[in-house]
């Protein structure tokens, strides 16, 4: 991907402010998935970056530029998106490739991982030829629904991956196989007797908080995983901590609408 992939939001276009408010709306299975990728020994993901709307107002002008660029090396407390730019600016001059950035999860506009392959060194070498399954891309499929049937097959051959019907966003691997997948990762099932065994040998674990006040619980919950979370009010967490920003895990799963965990925190 290069700088062909930044674009210009028409603030008209009903279809792209449908896009960025879904895009902002599903983040957090982007997050759970990204949070499972980091504990894999063997990398699953070929690509994982979010797209964000960056402003400046240029030569005094009283409308800002507003261009959508790609940033990765993700991380997300359950407020804010972090990551690297890896685009070139196309207008905008106060900010460059290669800066850290730091936004609220309502300016991004966009999410994408993709399954399969090796994973990537760089934007413009993010995608295999073995064509990997995309979820997410919510602007990127709208933008494909104005296409014709091969102008879409040229536009995935040069991204390299399948984005699939442009009717249809997948959020998560499996979808339609194990629509369960939907309420929870299956590695957090799966990883169970390996968290209770780590927390049994690692009980400090259980109590700590780092220096930003998030404990295990707090992590667990903003990445959705309610058997784990399920592990860690048996094993002892208490789940009245507070983050420094005054945040219980219950004030996350609320946050992020992960109802299956708002449910298990309250009792």
């Amino acid at each position: 991907m290069a700088n062909q992939e930044i674009f210009f939001a028409k603030g008209d276009s009903p279809k792209m402010i449908e896009a960025f408010k879904n895009a902002q709306e599903t983040f957090k299975y982007f997050w759970r998935e990204l949070s499972w990728e980091s504990r894999r020994i063997v990398p699953a993901l070929t690509v994982a970056c979010v797209k964000v709307a960056f402003s400046q107002n240029i030569n005094g002008s009283e409308n800002p530029t507003i261009e959508h660029m790609w940033i990765n090396d993700i991380d997300f407390d359950g407020e804010q998106v972090r990551g690297v730019l890896i685009n070139d600016p196309d207008e905008l001059t106060n900010i460059q490739n290669g800066d850290d950035v730091a936004v609220p999860l309502n300016q991004i506009s966009d999410w994408l991982f993709a399954i399969q392959g090796s994973s990537p060194k760089g934007l413009s070498k993010l995608f295999s030829s073995s064509q990997p399954r995309a979820y997410g891309g919510f602007t990127i499929q709208a933008i494909r629904s104005e296409m014709t049937n091969q102008e879409r097959k040229d536009h995935d051959k040069a991204w390299g991956l399948d984005f699939g019907d442009f009717n249809e966003v997948l959020l998560v691997n499996e979808q339609k196989e194990k629509p369960e997948n939907l309420v929870e990762h299956p590695m957090s099932k799966n990883m169970k007797e390996k968290l209770q065994e780590f927390l049994e040998q690692n009980p400090d674990e259980i109590t700590f908080q780092d220096e930003d006040g998030f404990s295990l619980l707090h992590r667990e919950t903003i990445a959705g995983n309610v058997t784990s979370v399920a592990v860690l009010l048996e094993s002892g967490a208490n789940k009245d901590m507070k983050t420094n920003q005054g945040k219980t895990a219950l004030d996350i799963a609320k946050q992020l609408k992960w109802e299956h965990l708002i449910s298990t925190l309250s009792n």
